[in-house]
């Protein structure tokens, strides 16, 4: 099991206007609101607090995460972390690097929990991206989505959809994700572009992502730096 730490930091990062909602499933509260004191670049739930919204019943069998993203490109991660009150979101529901190009609907499916789970157990999904082209990268923004695990239910019909602006580039071989909605007959499909990135790759050309190995690389390294620079401070 991979977990992507949550912390993201850069130091001397600009802020940026363009955020991003969770649409599925329900998010703990609008951080967009310009009423409340939230802030979606406060970690871990873009300043929401706990007991704030409802709970979705979410499937455990695979459930989905819809977004609305408002950048030209973003560096996304999702990750859960069970419990009423989660402090540690310990678990990934993306183990590869993702790398989502579009502004609008996006949408993953069939996002199972790494381990075994007892119907009816209360967890928080977080949703980090980092990224932007609007002049945000390196930037890190949250939000979180509180939910009940359930077995035997299904996502609902019509929240899983992807624009057709949308694609979906991830940087290794562990995981696979289509951009398909799961029951839904409004939703558009994207290719997956799937890349494996080796210590001793070349400049040759790579027809699957339209370039070289050598801007996946650095698309590869300028990703984990959002991760591990100055994590805690460092």
């Amino acid at each position: 099991m991979m977990f992507i730490p949550t912390v993201l930091v850069i130091a001397g990062a600009p802020l940026v206007a363009a955020h991003f909602k969770i649409t599925y499933p329900t998010w703990r509260a609008d951080s967009l609101s310009e009423t409340k004191n939230y802030s979606q670049w406060s970690y871990p739930c873009g300043g929401v607090p706990d007991f704030v919204g409802n709970r979705t019943e979410w499937p455990i069998e695979g459930g989905a995460v819809a977004l609305t993203l408002h950048h030209p490109w973003t560096y996304l991660w999702i990750n859960i972390g069970l419990g009423d009150a989660v402090t540690n979101f310990n678990m990934s529901l993306t183990p590869e690097l993702m790398n989502v190009s579009g502004r609008g609907d996006f949408c993953l499916h069939d996002m199972i929990v790494p381990m075994d789970i007892i119907d009816g157990t209360n967890a928080s999904i977080q949703v980090v991206t980092s990224g932007g082209g609007d002049g945000g990268e390196g930037s890190a923004l949250y939000n979180c989505a509180d939910i009940v695990l359930r077995k035997g239910i299904q996502i609902p019909n019509g929240v899983c959809k992807n624009a057709s602006t949308m694609s979906l580039t991830m940087l290794g071989d562990g995981w696979t994700q289509p951009l398909t909605a799961n029951g839904t007959g409004n939703a558009t499909t994207t290719v997956t572009s799937v890349v494996t990135v080796t210590a001793t790759a070349t400049a040759k050309s790579n027809s699957a992502v339209g370039g070289t190995v050598e801007g996946v690389a650095f698309a590869l390294v300028m990703g984990l730096a959002c991760v591990f620079a100055a994590i805690m401070g460092i």
